[in-house]
This record gives C-alpha cells, sequence and structure tokens, in this order.
C-alpha cells in the first residue's frame, strides 16, 4: 500500500482546490490548536467527498500536495486515511468510536493459497482470539466472512468507506458481515503472498480500543499471544500453507506493515521452496541482488541459482516502500535476510538495471552470477512447481 503518488496535470476540481488550500494551512500551523481547527476543517471536506463517492476530488488534492509540499501531503493523506478507517457515532445513547481493523497474515505455498468465505468456526474462533489478546476489555468487534487477497481489498478511498460504514452497522447489530464471494475480483496466484482478516473494533468514545492502550496491556505481548493463540484459527482457511500472523492494527496502517514485512517473509519462501523442490541446502544456493531502476531506483531483485550454475532458477522483487530511495539501507535488509535463511554465497550488484520483464509472459527479469539479467526458469523435473514470486 505504497503511498507515493503518480503526477497528473488534469485541472482540479473546486473541492480538491479547497482540500489543497486547508492542507497547506495547516502544514503552517504553529500550534496544537490550529492544528486542531485545521483538521476539523479538512475532516468534514474529506468525509463529504466520501460520501458523495468523488475520488476524483480526492486524488487531485492528493497529487497536487505530494507535488507542491510534502508536510501537506503527509496531513492531508492521513487525515484521508483516517476519514476512511475510522468513525465517531451515536447509537442509543451512546456515542462510540469505530476502527476499521485489520489482522494480515503472510503466507506461502507450493499450491494456491485461498482467499474466499470464512466458516463460521473460523469466524468465531477469529473473534475470540482477536478480542482476547489484541482488543481492549470493552471491544465489540465485527468481521468480515472473507479471507481477502490484496486484489480483493477495496481499491479506493471511497470503497474503503464504504466498506467501513457496511460493517458499522453489523457491529452495532451484533453480527459479522457477509461478503458474497461472486462479486469479488479474481485472485492472482504467487508462490507467497498475503491475506487480510477486516472487521470493525467499536467502543464507548474515549476507551481503550486495543489491548495495548489498557494500563497492563503491552504490544509485543499481544502480537506474542495473537501468534500463539490466533494463528492455529485459520488453519482450515490457509491448507497446505506456511504462514505467519502480523500484528492488527488500524487498517491502512496494517497493510502497509504487511507489505513491508512481506519482503523478507518472500525471501524466506523463495529459500524454502528451493530446499524442498530441488533438494539442495541453502547454503548450495547463490544468491545475487540488483537494483533496477526507470527514471528513479524503483525495486531490487533478487536471482537464485546454484553455487555451480549461472541459470538462474528464481527470483523475488524486493519493492521500494514509502520513504525508501536510492539512499536507503534496502540492500543491506536483503542481504541481512538471505543470511537469516542460510545463504553463503550473497553477491550486491551495484550496477542498476532497467526495469525490464520478458517479453512473452511478463515476468521479471533476475540478476544471474555473472550479472545479467535472465529469465528465472525451474528445471524440467519442477515443472509443477509455481513459476514466480511475489
Amino acid at each position: 500500500m505504497k503511498r507515493t503518488r503518480l503526477s497528473r496535470s488534469k485541472r482540479m476540481p473546486s473541492a480538491a482546490t479547497r482540500l489543497v488550500a486547508l492542507a497547506t494551512s495547516a502544514a503552517e500551523a504553529s500550534s496544537h490548536i490550529e492544528d486542531q481547527f485545521w483538521d476539523s476543517r479538512m475532516a468534514e471536506a474529506i468525509m463529504a467527498l466520501l460520501e458523495e463517492g468523488d475520488e476524483e476530488a480526492l486524488t487531485a488534492a492528493l497529487d497536487h500536495t505530494f507535488r507542491s509540499s510534502i508536510p501537506a501531503y503527509d496531513i492531508l493523506v492521513d487525515l484521508v486515511e483516517s476519514c476512511c478507517e475510522g468513525r465517531r457515532l451515536e447509537s442509543k445513547g451512546v456515542v462510540w468510536d469505530a476502527l476499521l481493523v485489520c489482522a494480515p497474515v503472510m503466507a506461502w505455498s507450493r499450491y494456491s493459497i485461498p482467499s474466499g468465505s470464512l466458516s463460521g468456526e473460523v469466524l468465531t474462533n477469529l473473534h475470540t482470539h482477536l478480542s482476547a489478546h489484541v482488543l481492549a476489555a470493552e471491544a465489540r468487534l465485527a468481521l468480515v466472512d472473507f479471507l481477502f487477497s490484496p486484489d480483493q481489498l477495496p481499491d479506493s478511498y471511497c470503497g474503503t468507506a464504504e466498506l467501513m460504514k457496511d460493517l458499522v452497522q453489523s457491529g452495532l447489530s451484533g453480527r459479522n458481515l457477509r461478503m458474497d464471494p461472486k462479486g469479488m475480483r479474481e485472485t492472482m496466484q504467487f508462490l507467497s503472498d498475503t491475506r487480510y482478516v477486516l472487521g470493525v473494533a467499536m467502543v464507548p468514545h474515549g476507551a481503550p480500543l486495543f489491548r495495548w492502550q489498557e494500563q497492563d496491556g503491552n504490544r509485543v505481548q499481544a502480537l506474542a499471544q495473537w501468534q500463539r493463540q490466533g494463528q492455529p484459527c485459520l488453519a482450515p482457511a490457509l491448507p497446505a500453507c506456511a504462514y505467519q500472523m502480523l500484528l492488527p492494527q488500524a487498517y491502512h496502517a496494517a497493510c502497509r506493515d504487511g507489505d513491508r514485512q512481506s519482503r523478507a517473509f518472500s525471501l524466506k519462501a523463495s529459500v524454502d521452496f528451493l530446499q524442498t523442490t530441488l533438494n539442495v541446502p541453502a547454503a548450495g544456493f547463490t544468491a545475487v541482488v540488483a537494483p533496477f531502476q526507470q527514471q528513479r531506483l524503483e525495486e531490487y531483485r533478487v536471482g537464485f541459482a546454484r553455487q555451480d550454475s549461472n541459470e538462474v532458477l528464481h527470483g523475488v522483487v524486493w519493492p521500494l516502500l514509502d520513504g525508501e530511495d536510492e539512499t536507503s539501507d534496502c540492500a543491506i535488509q536483503i542481504e541481512a535476510a538471505l543470511k537469516d535463511c542460510g545463504l553463503v554465497d550473497i553477491r550486491i550488484l551495484e550496477h542498476r538495471f532497467p526495469l525490464e520483464y520478458c517479453d512473452d509472459c511478463g515476468a521479471p527479469l533476475y540478476p544471474s552470477p555473472e550479472g545479467e539479467p535472465m529469465h528465472a526458469e525451474m528445471p524440467e523435473e519442477s515443472d509443477d512447481a509455481p513459476r514466480h514470486l511475489h
């Protein structure tokens, strides 16, 4: 869920112009009181656009501030996300704070990683352990009965706000939200990918929402308990998969955390897959890491080969995320992650390659031990293996 926006030259709608002016004023504020003043007005304007489904105005305002004022952009995008995933509402005399929460799950498998409807038993178990280990004592929870792939998450701010609105209604009614699988997009299949459990958590206004907000709570302990007790809940929904649960958080933060942590997980999945498929220990492979660019550095690609061969067997893309550029320590992170996987022969190339893909199948080209971009190909005896890694 990368925040960097593409530049556009279209004339801004008037609603977007007003949002830009408010965000610029907020960036120039000199006190917390002034921050609150501008934030409240921006929130009103954003909520109106979300209710109208005016994605164009939101996108135009974000694009303009990204080009003209990063401080204003940071303020505006934080508020847009906050308005999509958070609500304050009143029901039966009680004022509620509601938050769209997301529990990412990193998974890999030689077979298809499932997504789709969750059974009642799985939902009940997830509800029990989220309430016991992640949410605060007063929190009410409603879940979506669906395990989302990245392709099936809302693809717009307005879509996210609409899902949040439906979940809030389910939460007030004390039931989970049913999702029609026929209306969901197709899921692209990768060896390693992320799945998401979504829900809404609601507390009386001012009460703690998460376990770590309570006096005796702790974020690290909450994650440990969630992984220990909650992980078995998804076993029926993820057969033949190795998977790891991440900390449930607010929707956008959780998705970004999933994106960040899935990069090292993909490397581990790649090494585990190669070891089991080819019956070769991790130390028997060479990993070649190289930067790839278009107008600017876009990603690192990691090519895997046997130590006695120049043929690339498999590859992993390590994309740059928010705040990362050519000055970031991504290559060091990749090297450390590969060492954790048991690799010894790790080669870091400094030469930048063009962002090239296979003309026939569209797969990325990966660096070989000889420093040439190549198509990844598994041996013929492994034709039943997945072709690409996410």
